[in-house]
């Protein structure tokens, strides 16, 4: 019977890490937004937010770098200047309406590797796995 214990005790103990990293926030990771690339384009935005809040944010067509603090379930994004490019209008529409529902995000929620960065729009990443 104790033998039972230990093995199910040792067991179950195996799988937090697991299960702690499958919830934790993916820090310097890209996280590519969970849509279809624009017609013409095979861009999709992605962002990545290191351990010290340093966030690198490539839009439909503009990239740009940011400031993002993380807590347990709580996030905040600050975008940093947007340089002018040249793109189509319904790119460049594309990038002001993502940087201002990433500007609102307020919490995030992982599940396996999709994150949702959730404010008045909810955005769906996923972990680039490639």
């Amino acid at each position: 019977m104790h033998f039972v214990c230990l093995f199910v005790f040792v067991f179950a103990a195996s799988l937090l890490p697991a299960a702690a990293s499958e919830r934790a926030f993916p820090f310097d990771r890209e996280l590519m937004l969970d849509v279809a690339p624009m017609p013409g384009s095979k861009r999709v935005p992605i962002i990545e937010i290191d351990a010290n809040g340093a966030a690198s944010i490539d839009l439909w067509c503009a990239s740009l770098r940011g400031q993002a603090s993380v807590a347990e379930d709580s996030i905040s994004i600050v975008p940093g200047p947007i340089q002018p490019t040249q793109c189509p209008a319904d790119r460049q529409s594309g990038d002001e309406s993502l940087l201002a529902a990433l500007a609102q995000v307020t919490n995030w929620k992982r599940t396996g590797d999709v994150i949702e960065l959730r404010g008045a729009t909810t955005l769906r990443f996923r972990l680039m796995t490639n």
